[in-house]
């Protein structure tokens, strides 16, 4: 579908074989990012790799990205992070019980913990500082997410001044800027008094090996190291704990689903200790299924990050302008009842005996994006979204306060550049007794 988002000439893709022609047939051609006034303030003036427009720059940062930061081994190197977070919330939930616990809470707090111990080496997350770096982040994400004139309608960028919201942006950049920059400097003091070895390498002590080796050629700067650091932590924290307050969501309106992920989890984990461990987890076969299903219903970034067309080219017979700018709806295609049956329904069954994966080999179900812009971090965010599931279902029996129904439950969705619940989800936890 052609529209046109003030000057911006826009073709919404909501179909898995659209979606196939634009990021694996002409991946080339749209792999660049539309220019965003707002993005160039938040994201020193692009030095990112999310946003940042196709050419060396671009393919230096995701080298670094898929080769030194979110690698196999470096994914592995911060399992005992998430395994002991992750039995950290099992054990805030056992305290509480038998109260209601907000889930959407923890679960925030959690991918933030991990992200942060991950990016910066410690947490970000207790006391004022960390309710500060919290509501920051949040406002972050939630203008990444929103609508500025001056990029869809030049003619009327005053409307952004007068809306307050140019000075937001000011203000949230130069926040944010102010506490990355304390992290990068806290990283070269200490760099200069812990012995090598001595403490697990954390994505800045990463970057800032090669801002000082000016490994292969390619020369980082700080903001290049910041905007990568904004990148990452950005995505590991907010889209993973969606991916984890639906999933959980959707087990309490389906007890038959909730009681088949309980009983795998039970009867793999059993009683060998108090959390099940990553080792387990490639056994779990309905708790893949769980997840599969869970980013099929509620991708955690409906619309995928928009690309532009560099050129023009011809897609599915019809002609598209250099400069287009290419939206692909995920949410759409995960629900097309074309692809699916019972597309509305929680099915997590589907998946049992299908090869429809997440990765972008499948056009399906795409909620990481595919080709050169694809997602870099899935595996890291998946580790986290199949550990801490497991977890929180093996280890509690789960029901909704004051005996409501799983009918009950708000679907209400809260908008934006990711799509949480907007009522936070409330349930009891029951410890089970193995």
């Amino acid at each position: 579908m052609f529209l046109k988002l003030g000057s911006v000439d826009t073709l919404v893709v909501s179909s898995a074989e659209a979606a196939s022609e634009i990021m694996k047939t002409h991946d080339l051609i749209f792999c660049d990012r539309p220019n965003s006034k707002v993005n160039k303030k938040l994201l020193y003036d692009f030095r990112d790799v999310s946003v940042a427009p196709y050419g060396e720059y671009w393919r230096q940062m995701r080298s670094i990205c898929v080769l030194q930061l979110l690698s196999n081994k470096r994914v592995q190197d911060f399992r005992v992070v998430r395994e002991e977070e992750t039995a950290l919330l099992v054990k805030k939930i056992k305290e509480r019980s038998p109260e209601a616990v907000n889930l959407s809470e923890l679960f925030m707090t959690l991918t933030n913990d991990i992200a942060s111990r991950a990016a910066f080496g410690r947490k970000y997350s207790e006391g004022e500082g960390g309710e500060k770096f919290r509501k920051l982040m949040k406002e972050f994400v939630g203008i990444l997410g929103g609508f500025d004139f001056g990029t869809f309608l030049p003619s009327l960028a005053w409307i952004d001044k007068l809306s307050g919201l140019e000075a937001k942006v000011e203000r949230v950049a130069k926040e944010m800027d102010g506490f990355l920059e304390g992290v990068v400097e806290e990283h070269l003091d200490s760099s200069n008094t812990i012995v090598e070895n001595e403490k697990r390498e954390d994505f800045v002590d990463v970057l800032l090996g090669i801002y000082k080796q000016n490994m292969d050629g390619f020369s980082i700067d700080r903001d290049g190291i910041k905007a990568l650091i904004l990148d990452i932590f950005a995505g590991g924290t907010d889209t993973t704990y969606t991916v984890l307050e639906w999933a959980m969501t959707e087990l309490l309106r389906h007890p038959t689903a909730m009681n088949k992920l309980q009983n795998e989890a039970r009867e793999i984990a059993k009683a060998k200790s108090e959390i099940v461990s990553e080792d387990e987890l490639d056994k779990m076969h309905y708790l893949k299924a769980v997840v599969k299903e869970t980013l099929r219903l509620h991708p955690p970034i409906p619309l995928l990050v928009p690309r532009q067309a560099r050129q023009h080219v011809k897609v599915m017979g019809y002609d598209v302008g250099a400069g287009t700018m290419v939206i692909t709806n995920g949410w759409a295609i995960g629900r097309d009842p074309e692809i699916w049956e019972d597309a509305e329904e929680f099915k997590p069954e589907r998946f049992l005996n299908s090869d429809i994966d997440f990765k972008g080999q499948d056009f399906r179900l795409i909620p990481f994006g595919s080709g050169r812009r694809g997602c870099p971090g899935i595996s890291f965010a998946m580790a986290t979204n199949e550990l801490v599931l497991a977890n929180v279902v093996r280890n509690f029996d789960w029901q909704l306060p004051n005996g409501a129904k799983g009918a009950d439950l708000d679907m209400t969705e809260c908008t934006g550049l990711t799509i949480h619940r907007k009522v936070p989800l409330f349930a009891v936890a029951t410890p089970n007794d193995f």
